[in-house]
């Protein structure tokens, strides 16, 4: 059997994180190691950490807030470096099923996902089946989702083949680390996930979605953000540092300067000065993010 590790980035959400490890203390299969990076939280995340006795856990409290995308790049590291076969991305406000884990590991597919529900029991997997870099006018790339093409987890087929993923719940083998590296942390958050993903496919690994590994969502998707906030500089930034990496062709990789035009364009009737600011420095930065770090 594999020897796997769960790498969690975690902060200012305690209780939440409180459900996860207990969902992980639950599993039929107990991870070898459990890595946990605090993103310098403020809350009593220190404090329930140190109180599990009940799971190996390694503890890296970050001086400061490397961001999802950091978090996520030291703790694979880790992960690697301590040897493991296997390492499992989670989130911290993500419950597993008991059998989530086991599912995986009987698997063996190099790329995994757990497809995830929220507390009603309802499909919420927002994975996509289809990820378009190659259409100019699909100003959307993910163009078809696992829960938008199949409305519940009874009507999934046992493994279905997936584009992107989700740093929540995504397992991902030793020897696509050795042939990718880690993931990018200079994207902070957002994206990192689908770069990722796109960087795995190109090398020759597919990705599956595991129907029968359940991963249950402690909260509603809220991918709504002020575009004219910090978030929506992230935001419009790594979507642009995806298509100038991994556009398939000119015209995709010209769909950055073509969507900042139109958001300068349309702000004074929606987003107002702010997000056409954002549009333009988060253009600026992409610029910048247009080769894999190595």
């Amino acid at each position: 059997m594999s020897a796997v590790a769960v790498v969690i980035v975690t902060f200012n959400r305690a209780d939440l994180l409180t459900g996860m490890l207990d969902g992980l203390a639950a599993q039929t299969h107990v991870p070898d190691c459990v890595f946990v990076i605090d993103n310098a939280s403020t809350d009593h995340t220190r404090e329930v950490l140190e109180a599990r006795a009940d799971l190996p856990l390694h503890l890296t409290h970050s001086p400061d807030n490397l961001g999802g995308a950091g978090g996520f790049h030291l703790g694979v590291k880790q992960a690697y470096d301590a040897g493991f076969d296997r390492i499992w991305l989670m989130d911290d406000d993500v419950v597993p099923a008991p059998e989530c884990l086991a599912v995986l590991l009987a698997h063996g597919g190099p790329c995994l996902m757990a497809v995830r529900e929220d507390l009603t029991g309802t499909l919420v997997e927002k994975a996509a089946v289809r990820f378009d870099l190659r259409n100019p006018l699909a100003i959307r790339p993910k163009t078809a989702s696992v829960d938008s093409t199949w409305t519940s987890r009874a009507d999934l087929p046992a493994e279905v083949p997936i584009e992107n993923v989700a740093f929540e719940g995504f397992m991902v083998a030793r020897e696509v680390v050795d042939a990718i590296g880690l993931p990018d942390s200079s994207f902070f958050i957002f994206y990192d996930d689908v770069d990722y993903a796109i960087r795995a496919r190109r090398a020759g690994f597919p990705i599956v979605a595991v129907r029968d590994a359940v991963l249950v969502r402690q909260l509603d998707f809220n991918q709504q953000h002020d575009l004219s906030g910090w978030k929506g500089f992230y935001m419009y930034r790594n979507l642009f540092a995806v298509h100038f990496r991994h556009g398939e062709n000119v015209l995709v990789r010209l769909k950055p300067y073509l969507i900042a035009l139109g958001v300068v364009a349309l702000s004074p009737v929606r987003g107002g000065r702010g997000e056409a600011a954002n549009v333009l420095r988060a253009l600026r930065s992409a610029r910048g993010m247009r080769s894999v770090p190595r």
